[in-house]
């Protein structure tokens, strides 16, 4: 495990991976599995270890224009204004590509997903690469992203060259997407830049068409959830969780619910185990907690896990998002 405050740990990184090898990384949104963007064979190890689909292209993350120039066509005017709103953030844009970059990243799309982080450490190592990094997150395929260190380690151990600890990431879901190569612009993947706050920048954004062949990471596949079964409950929160965990009496049950619901509910058996996404009126907090949580519960040895969706608004989306991906609706045969 490298270190992301010691210069010499970037280094040897940046030489892994010059190198063709994959090394996590940290940014401001998950854990990253990075390797050389421009490198096809790394990048192909990305899939081989991630058990990742080919049709699931991967981001490109640099460190400065000249980096863009290199694998983009030129920014049109709504990439151009959202560049300069949101870069470095936690914002992945679709744009044309150029010829330099691998069929692999792309899944042989006309279009490549490019991030400029924000994240220290991340900016560090792309320059010390000195070449666009590919870093999908840095878990196993349909497993919860990664929020700390730890959590690459569990999924991936010995397999890839190393980790840098940068400690816990800031905004704890991925990027959000936008594809800005269609009219209007598309929100392909909500994330931690709001809907609101593009809208804010470019106008209406359109939503995504149902398609075979999905242009970002998140559209198609199961995506972030553990390996116990996680159930969503519905609107009536309260009277449904009270009703599950009667039932389930002396099973481990792990409940992810908001602070508020939390005291409602209290207090709890030995066998509950809890984990608080904070005020629900906060859910930029339940986006830092959410995939930890999953981890730490499934760990603990829960055998299914409760957990309540937040309304789609603001950060709320891209929460409301991932849950619905790495959950399924409560049904009566659950009690």
């Amino acid at each position: 495990m490298w270190q992301g405050s010691q210069d010499e740990d970037i280094q040897a990184a940046a030489a892994a991976l010059q190198a063709g090898e994959l090394v996590a990384f940290p940014t401001e949104t998950v854990y990253g599995l990075g390797a050389d963007g421009l490198n096809a064979r790394a990048c192909a190890q990305i899939f081989a270890a991630k058990g990742r689909p080919q049709d699931n292209p991967l981001i490109l993350h640099i460190a400065n224009e000249e980096m863009l120039a290199e694998i983009a066509e030129p920014l049109p005017e709504a990439g151009a204004r959202l560049a300069k709103a949101f870069w470095p953030g936690p914002m992945t844009l679709i744009l044309k590509r150029r010829p330099l970059v691998p069929d692999v990243v792309t899944a042989g799309l006309d279009t490549v997903a490019v991030r400029w982080p924000d994240h220290p450490v991340a900016q560090k190592l792309i320059e010390a690469v000195g070449r666009p990094l590919a870093a999908p997150s840095a878990n196993k395929s349909g497993r919860p992203s990664p929020t700390l260190a730890w959590h690459v380690q569990a999924d991936f151990g010995e397999a890839i060259a190393g980790v840098i600890d940068g400690g816990p990431t800031d905004v704890g879901l991925e990027s959000t997407i936008v594809d800005v190569s269609v009219t209007p612009p598309t929100l392909l993947r909500p994330g931690g830049i709001t809907r609101e706050a593009l809208e804010g920048v470019v106008g209406p954004v359109a939503d995504p068409e149902q398609s075979e062949r999905p242009k970002a990471p998140g559209m198609k596949y199961r995506h972030y959830a553990p390996n116990v079964p996680v159930i969503r409950l519905p609107n009536a929160t309260l009277e449904t969780a009270r009703a599950f965990l009667a039932a389930h009496e002396g099973e481990t049950v792990g409940l992810l619910l908001d602070d508020e619901s939390l005291n409602a509910l209290a207090p709890f058996s030995p066998s509950v185990l809890v984990w608080n996404l904070g005020p629900k009126t906060h859910p930029e907090l339940a986006a830092a907690r959410l995939f930890d949580g999953l981890r730490r519960l499934e760990a603990a040895g829960c055998a299914v896990m409760l957990i309540a969706t937040y309304d789609e608004r603001g950060m709320g989306l891209a929460v409301a998002n991932r849950i619905n991906k790495l959950s399924r609706p409560y049904e009566e045969g659950d009690l």
